[in-house]
């Protein structure tokens, strides 16, 4: 037996800190680290086998091979893994981008289609080095509940024709796929509920040998890795007018929703991204899914969820084996992908349409308690994404509506007092204004003074205001005009440095104030 002195003190056990949210991020630590290897390896499986439904159904809406699509999300999520800027994230084949470009490859044809890939991930490079990625902070959130919103309808409406015309046993199909996928993760998210509806619905189909359209009637699956190609496009002017509004519209709408991906990310792993890196990474990323014949892509809010917050992933180890994964599972498994029933990626998409779709947003009690300018912010982008099909014209309008309203609801704060008072003798008006003044405020400021009753001497005090644009300067300007007119002495004081400078600059020189 081994006896102790207790006078001798015990060895101390060092501390051992926890990981900081950063060092998870690691991927030389996580190397290092058999556990959390093991964790990046099972999140990027999961999301490999979560991903093939939904690459295949977004081919689809895309109006091409499923094979573009597959290509496309292993391209997208290998290189985004190496030059992105936010670990852990998934990019790949999406419906807002498979929405954009599906209109392309209807009116030119594929070739035309990957042209544009090429191009917009060029304008993603242009505006991720410019620093495209600041201006997120003027998007509002009503512009970005409103954007997912009409996401989720489109995607609902693309699955409608598959829906028309089609054997009834399509419906009882889909009505199941529907059950597994919204049922599945109440009893257990140990493997994507999509998965097991599309393995359980092919199972039926081809054991019972229904009838049903299949995958395999879309188009052929990929037997082989994906190799370089050139689109056998004219390289014109006309080509470029054909590709560019699409290239553009591809380019915004990869951006806005990775962007978002990204903010998302940061809340929920405590960290921060390089927003700019994954601006022109995404742009990288879809230049070589072109040149490899892929459809484009962006950041994937699901699947990025599931590595994430569900398998617990932090590092760009999972994203790349996400990719990896996917191209062994579809390359050696393409014989069975291709008799899916069109019934499973049908129940899938309507379930992807329900789970991005906003719910909360438009809750009685949510819209009760929401001001109106917000809701109807939200209301004209749904409106005019779902009538244009056009993701990015529809946040364009949804941030020209915030910014008219906010310029009419900041407009009203603006106060103006007035007191008539004896200084040093000599009866003064006294004016205090308060509120910030720009050309919405400043109009209605010029009908706030008592041009023709004041006394001759009047002070204008703006210490409790600021000037923020010419319109302001041109509105003192016609103020003070008017007083001169009516031979009286007006004094303005009180301005900030900033406003001073402003007014010393353009007084004068702007013509007629009103």
């Amino acid at each position: 037996m081994v006896r102790t002195d207790p006078t001798v003190p015990a060895p101390k056990v060092p501390n051992v800190a926890a990981p900081t949210p950063e060092q998870l991020q690691s991927v030389r630590g996580t190397l290092r680290s058999a556990r959390r290897l093991k964790t990046e390896v099972l999140g990027g499986l999961v999301v490999a086998l979560a991903l093939i439904p939904e690459a295949i159904a977004f081919s689809i809406i895309a109006g091409v091979d499923p094979r573009l699509g597959l290509f496309a999300s292993f391209t997208m999520a290998v290189t985004i893994a190496l030059v992105g800027g936010r670990p852990a994230m998934i990019s790949a084949a999406t419906g807002a981008v498979a929405l954009v470009i599906a209109p392309l490859v209807k009116s030119h044809g594929v070739d035309y289609l990957i042209a544009a890939v090429i191009l917009a991930g060029i304008f993603q490079i242009v505006l991720g080095l410019s620093g495209v990625a600041k201006l997120m902070r003027f998007i509002p959130r009503s512009v970005m509940v409103g954007f997912v919103n009409s996401l989720a309808i489109l995607i609902f409406m693309s699955q409608v024709p598959d829906l028309l015309g089609v054997p009834w046993l399509v419906y009882p199909l889909v009505a199941l796929g529907l059950v597994i996928v919204f049922g599945l993760p109440k009893l257990t998210r140990a493997v994507p509920a999509p998965l097991v509806a599309i393995v359980v619905l092919t199972l039926i189909a081809v054991v019972a040998s229904v009838e049903v359209p299949t995958v395999g009637d879309k188009g052929a699956l990929p037997e082989s890795l994906p190799s370089l190609l050139v689109p056998n496009v004219p390289f014109s002017l006309e080509t470029l007018q054909v590709i560019f509004p699409f290239a553009l519209a591809m380019a915004f709408v990869g951006l806005l929703e990775s962007l978002m991906t990204a903010k998302l990310v940061d809340d929920v792993t405590d960290t921060r991204s390089n927003k700019s890196r994954e601006a022109w990474g995404q742009g990288v990323a879809n230049i070589v899914t072109g040149f490899f014949g892929g459809m484009g892509g962006c950041a994937m809010i699901g699947q990025t969820m599931i590595n994430v917050k569900a398998s617990g992933a932090r590092t760009r180890i999972s994203t790349f084996l996400a990719g990896v994964f996917l191209l062994i599972l579809v390359v050696a498994l393409g014989d069975v992908v291709a008799v899916i029933p069109m019934a499973a990626l049908v129940a899938v998409m309507i379930f992807v349409s329900w789970a991005t779709f906003d719910w909360h947003s438009v809750q009685p009690r949510t819209l009760k308690m929401m001001p109106r300018s917000e809701t109807l912010v939200m209301v004209a982008t749904v409106i005019v994404v779902v009538a244009t099909h056009n993701l990015a014209i529809g946040v364009g309008v949804g941030v020209l509506v915030a910014m008219v309203l906010f310029a009419r609801r900041v407009a009203h704060f603006v106060t103006v007092e007035r007191t008539v008072a004896s200084i040093n003798g000599q009866e003064t008006a006294s004016y205090v204004v308060d509120g910030e003044l720009f050309f919405a405020s400043s109009n209605d400021l010029y009908t706030q003074f008592e041009y023709a009753l004041d006394p001759e001497h009047v002070i204008i005090d703006m210490h409790a205001s600021h000037l923020w644009d010419a319109s302001t300067i041109a509105t003192l300007d016609a103020i003070t005009d008017k007083y001169h007119k009516h031979g009286k002495d007006v004094k303005i004081i009180g301005l900030n440095d900033a406003s001073t400078l402003m007014r010393e600059r353009l007084k004068g020189n702007l013509g007629a104030g009103n």
